[in-house]
């Protein structure tokens, strides 16, 4: 077969994934299958299967050998309560080499700000065009590097339910890396305010978020002080981050909360500011947090209809006591999470069991994943899950070469950005949308399966290491094996079976499943 022969046989077939994948947007389930059972029924290992394909970024061979040794309930409760995650070796040499692994950030802000400067000081316009470029490059590489470390640790961290969550949150507590000194704060973000309670108390998730110099910077709290007050973050923190838009607050909460956060901000300097006497006692230095008092509006306060004593940054706290035990906040948690972990429009029944969770357990977030994990609703809803495009692409990968380390995370996140989900990229504080109807549309499909065609033809890149002088390791794809043809051979419906019947070499064989509508879905 020629060329152009070939080209316009995939260029058929993948069109007519591409029917099938959008004619399953208004049907309840991407794919023929039989009913999942309830809770309290035995599952069988086609059912454990689809349920490791949901509570992973995707499902593989390793997860599926390890689940059939300790059992489902064990293996949700060791995700659930995670220990410190051990990648492997090469993985973590390359995590470990990264400047964001072997440089604070004192000192990278320190190196920014002295090139920054120097090229303020060039007096040729030429030169000093250079210099800025110089400057902007090396901020990309330090974002680039924190994105890289993420894809890593999504695709061969053990603590998968954890992985997902740390993109959860992110989203949730979206920041812009674009703004100020963001590119070179948000791996810290990402490390020291969402990590490490991804799985913990919402409380202490939001006050980390709250006190870190990336969400402060990013929605202008640094400029909001008495006299001048910036309402940005106050109305985010009520509107995305805790109620919700329609969460009971009113507009003069929003100036309220305001002005509790007055003075809260950052300082990046070794300088301590020249605080009024009779305030000093309240003056915080954390890191790069700071609360001057000179900025506080110590003036008392209402909020949520209660009073608010003026004490300093201790308001904060309280405010922030008061928001996660609003009822509201149970509700929109809880919300969001059936949304990302069950289907777009989550049963009414199901959240409101979380959100009772949420509030008998002070906001634990593991609380309520066992909750929402264990119920009839999430067992049953296997394959009406679209997809967004981190899903899509972490799960290819990792079906498609298991746990055989990459050397080169650069086409995942090229592939990212071609379908507008890169890490904290989204301009905007909501977050990008986890629901189909944001990234179903043709064009978004058509990149899909390009990345399949890629992946599936192993010329993707990724086991190419990025020194130039090295050669590209060969690994090509094999999932055509008795693992897959065991478990998702009998998921399959009979078009793409007949899709996949025509493929004429493993290679077609590989993008074809990976440009299949159980792809899409999970």
């Amino acid at each position: 077969m020629n060329t152009n022969r070939c080209s316009i046989r995939l260029i058929a077939l993948t069109s007519c994934f591409l029917l099938l994948v959008l004619s399953t947007l208004v049907g309840s389930e991407a794919f023929a299958t039989e009913p999942t059972k309830t809770a309290q029924e035995k599952m069988s290992p086609i059912d454990e299967f689809r349920l490791l394909n949901r509570l992973t970024w995707g499902v593989n061979s390793s997860v599926v050998d390890k689940v059939t040794k300790m059992g489902m309930p064990a293996y949700i409760n060791e995700q659930l309560n995670p220990s410190a995650a051990e990648l492997p070796e090469t993985i973590q040499k390359q995590i470990d080499a990264l400047s964001i692994s072997q440089q604070a950030i004192p000192q990278l802000i320190e190196v920014a700000e002295k090139r920054r400067k120097a090229a303020a000081d060039i007096t040729n316009l030429d030169d000093k065009k250079v210099a800025i470029e110089a400057n902007q490059k090396a901020l990309y590489l330090l974002a680039r590097e924190s994105s890289t470390r993420y894809i890593l640790r999504a695709l061969y961290s053990p603590n998968q339910i954890q992985a997902q969550m740390v993109w959860f949150w992110l989203n949730h507590f979206s920041v812009f890396q674009q703004k100020a000194y963001l590119r070179i704060l948000i791996g810290d973000y990402e490390e020291t305010a969402i990590r490490p309670y991804a799985l913990g108390k919402f409380r202490d998730l939001l006050g980390a978020v709250a006190h870190h110099p990336a969400m402060l910077q990013y929605l202008d709290n640094e400029q909001n002080a008495i006299r001048h007050i910036n309402e940005n973050y106050a109305r985010e923190l009520m509107e995305l981050h805790t109620l919700g838009v329609n969460g009971g607050y009113s507009q003069q909460d929003v100036q309220d909360l305001a002005r509790v956060l007055t003075g809260v901000g950052v300082n990046f300097g070794d300088v301590m500011p020249k605080v009024q006497v009779k305030l000093q006692q309240y003056y915080v230095r954390q890191g790069f947090f700071e609360f001057n008092p000179n900025r506080h509006d110590f003036d008392n306060k209402q909020f949520l209809g209660q009073p608010i004593v003026s004490r300093g940054l201790p308001e904060l706290d309280e405010v922030l006591d008061r928001l996660v035990r609003h009822p509201s906040t149970a509700r929109f948690i809880s919300h969001k999470l059936a949304v990302f972990w069950v289907e777009d429009e989550p049963p009414v029944a199901l959240v409101s069991r979380i959100a009772e969770t949420f509030k008998r357990t002070d906001g634990s977030i593991s609380a309520c994943l066992q909750t929402l994990f264990s119920s009839p609703e999430f067992l049953q809803a296997s394959g009406r899950k679209f997809k967004d495009p981190m899903r899509y692409l972490i799960s290819a990968v990792r079906l498609t070469y298991d746990e055989k380390p990459i050397l080169n995370p650069a086409p995942i996140l090229n592939w990212l950005n071609r379908l507008g989900e890169s890490l904290n990229n989204r301009q905007t504080p909501d977050g990008y949308p986890m629901t189909a109807s944001a990234w179903a549309s043709s064009g978004q499909m058509a990149t899909r399966f390009e990345v399949a065609k890629s992946i599936g033809f192993g010329n993707a890149g990724l086991f190419k290491p990025a020194d130039p002088q090295a050669t590209e390791v060969p690994a090509f794809p094999q999932l055509a094996n008795a693992l897959y043809y065991q478990f998702i051979s009998k998921m399959l419906s009979p078009a793409t079976r007949k899709a996949l019947d025509q493929a004429t070499s493993s290679q077609e064989w590989n993008m074809f499943l990976l440009s299949s509508p159980e792809m899409m879905y999970r």
